[in-house]
């Protein structure tokens, strides 16, 4: 499918949405959320992509928020579902079963930080800022960052951050814990990938499992956590990932995993 505010390229089991509204800083509107929504269901149809990894295109921003120019019409109805629109599209982000790797490549405010959460980490470029500015707008995030922040990096930091509409350096959101790691800006693509490739190679079915079982365990008490994890290590130990994974490591060689869920 042809898209015209986003780019979706796919290789050797990798697939990369870049959000591509450079004039606008790649700002979120109706048109692109739309977009986006059907690229995340064309991915999660595609069983040879082992990974996701969302970029923003030019040197500037990964997406600089939602686009004000739409949202400064809205009257209550509208922003409500403008809100759930958003609300929708990253919540099928974050639930789609494989991973997915946010390579922030500037500007991730507002709805951009919002869509950078929902994926399973993030790589920042050093000039990369987040922050959620919506308060100096007089209102509030509405795409999910007043809920998986807090979750992220705790209630404190994040009232913080919400509450003075700051940005913060992607030094400071490392070090917080809003990214894993903080790349040169000609270096994060390669960085990212290297990951990704390394990812891309295990097994699709315990990659899919080992997803669930930390996402559905995250908000349990540990004891339902760990019969969670233990459904999904017997159904991995079905697979033919297993096989194939324990069959490489008694014959000292790479394990070549192909499994299908199916499989």
């Amino acid at each position: 499918m042809a898209y015209e505010n986003i780019i979706l390229d796919i290789n050797e089991g990798i697939a990369t949405i870049t959000f591509n509204r450079p004039k606008a800083l790649n700002a979120l509107n109706g048109e692109l959320l739309q977009e986006f929504s059907q690229a995340l269901d064309e991915v999660a149809g595609n069983e040879d992509i082992r990974v996701l990894v969302l970029t923003g295109s030019g040197n500037k921003a990964f997406v600089a928020g939602a686009d004000i120019s739409e949202i400064a019409k809205c009257n209550s109805l509208q922003a409500k579902r403008f809100a759930r629109t958003g609300q929708d599209a990253i919540g099928k982000l974050e639930a789609l079963a494989i991973p997915v790797i946010a390579a922030v490549n500037g500007f991730a405010l507002g709805g951009g930080s919002e869509m950078a959460l929902a994926c399973d980490f993030i790589y920042a470029s050093e000039n990369a800022m987040f922050g959620l500015p919506e308060i100096n707008l007089g209102i509030i995030p509405g795409f999910g960052g007043t809920q998986r922040l807090p979750r992220l990096i705790g209630k404190n930091l994040a009232k913080e951050m919400i509450f003075t509409g700051k940005m913060i350096s992607a030094a400071e959101a490392r070090e917080i814990g809003i990214a894993n790691k903080v790349c040169t800006p000609e270096d994060l693509m390669a960085e990212v990938m290297k990951t990704a490739r390394s990812i891309a190679s295990k097994g699709r079915v315990s990659l899919r499992a080992a997803k669930e079982a930390v996402n559905r365990g995250f908000n349990v008490d540990l004891a339902t956590g760990c019969n969670i994890e233990i459904d999904a290590f017997a159904l991995c130990l079905a697979s033919p990932d297993a096989k194939e994974g324990t069959s490489a490591f008694l014959e000292k060689r790479k394990a070549d995993f192909k499994s299908s869920l199916d499989g």
